[in-house]
């Protein structure tokens, strides 16, 4: 789960790190009040969930009242597209307005999980700031990594090599405490990623995070409560929070196949029939081990919303959830919601007779299959998919 920037400082300071004096913005005038109170020059940061802001236009620095109005009146509501958006316009619905810092010097620092070892690792290079991925692609040897040992602390040594490659040659107390704070901050609040860019030293010698982002292991939230409740759940698409209010794990995709399944390994495999079927999977729903009729009859409630989808593939294992349970959820939510696409259905595993029973007693036209494969023939038929010799 990302967090916007002025949440991620928050729990900065709730650790004794210094950031920069701010205050968040909802509208123009807000802004502007809110400017005059940080004083000038300001920053107006654009508050979205993604990198690549400046280049974008998504942070303005201001020296004056007017300069702050006009800009903020310019940012809000501006649907914003950064190199890190692909095609995803991100409207700005809030502003973060900041002390500006007079910087001596800018690096690059971000702690994350690694994908080869699955353990912290520390990455640090001498540029930061908005030209942080040119340096990456000029070499990696740009950036050193430090690798850290997931259960031990961030030791001495770590932050000697961190300070060596930044080129801090004068040594302070206090920086060690800030290196130290931050890891403490990544294990305790299992983030996957804490990024600070650029991590600054001001004109009177202090290391001052600039911008930083943070990344929370989803599995984890059960145990990051707080954190949980900090989710802006206006950054996601309609449907992706109808579906987490619910507690389904939906994920709108840009194809024609509404697929709803059980595991997200089935999922993964039962998009992979719908590619061969010559289609494209127009989301990711997975309804859970322990899915209930009601559970199901939320997921077919949500599929039927997308005005893309052209049919819906239903592929669920009963192993811990019995078939049975699952055929009256569907049958008892296509008889009130009235499907105008084709329902595709194949079911597996406990109960799977009696499940078959209640879809045939359905006054709704199912199309069931046996397998994944029948499934996929199934679903490329009805879709006009179908090419000459059967590929």
């Amino acid at each position: 789960m990302k967090l916007h920037e002025f949440q991620a400082k928050e729990i900065l300071k709730k650790y004794g790190i210094k950031v920069p004096d701010s205050l968040v913005a909802h509208f123009p005038e807000e802004a502007w009040m809110h400017s005059m109170v940080i004083g000038y020059p300001c920053m107006l940061k654009s508050q979205v969930l993604t990198g690549g802001r400046g280049k974008a236009g998504g942070i303005k620095r201001c020296v004056s009242s007017s300069e702050v109005r006009e800009s903020a009146k310019a940012m809000f509501g501006h649907a914003l597209t950064t190199n890190q958006t692909a095609d995803q316009r991100l409207t700005v619905r809030r502003l973060l307005i900041e002390q500006c810092v007079n910087i001596a010097q800018e690096f690059y620092f971000s702690i994350l999980i690694s994908n080869e070892t699955r353990s912290p690792m520390i990455l640090v290079a001498r540029q930061g700031g908005m030209e942080i991925e040119e340096l990456s692609a000029k070499g990696p040897q740009n950036i050193l990594s430090i690798p850290v040992n997931p259960y031990a602390e961030l030791r001495a040594f770590h932050i000697r090599e961190i300070l060596s490659c930044l080129g801090i040659s004068k040594e302070r107390h206090e920086y060690y405490e800030f290196f130290r704070k931050l890891y403490r901050i990544f294990i305790d609040t299992d983030c996957m990623m804490l990024e600070i860019n650029p991590l600054v030293i001001d004109k009177t010698l202090n290391l001052i995070p600039v911008d930083v982002k943070m990344d929370i292991d989803e599995n984890a939230l059960f145990r990051q409560r707080d954190i949980a409740r900090l989710r802006d759940m206006s950054e996601l698409e309609p449907l992706e929070a109808e579906a987490r209010l619910s507690d389904l794990n939906f994920i709108k995709l840009n194809g024609t196949v509404g697929c709803m399944v059980n595991g997200a390994g089935l999922a993964m495999a039962t998009m992979d029939f719908i590619a061969l079927a010559g289609a494209r999977p127009a989301n990711f729903l997975d309804v859970g081990g322990v899915a209930t009729p009601e559970t199901i009859a939320l997921g077919m409630e949500i599929l039927l919303k997308d005005r893309s989808i052209q049919a819906i593939f239903i592929n669920i294992f009963g192993g811990i959830v019995r078939c049975d349970k699952v055929a009256a959820g569907i049958a008892a939510a296509a008889e009130r919601l009235h499907p105008s696409v084709p329902v595709i259905i194949r079911l597996s595993g406990s109960n799977v007779s009696q499940a078959l029973e209640i879809l045939e007693k359905s006054d709704m036209d199912f199309m069931t299959a046996d397998t994944v494969e029948e499934a996929s023939r199934i679903l490329k038929k009805v879709l006009g998919t179908a090419t000459e010799g059967g590929n």
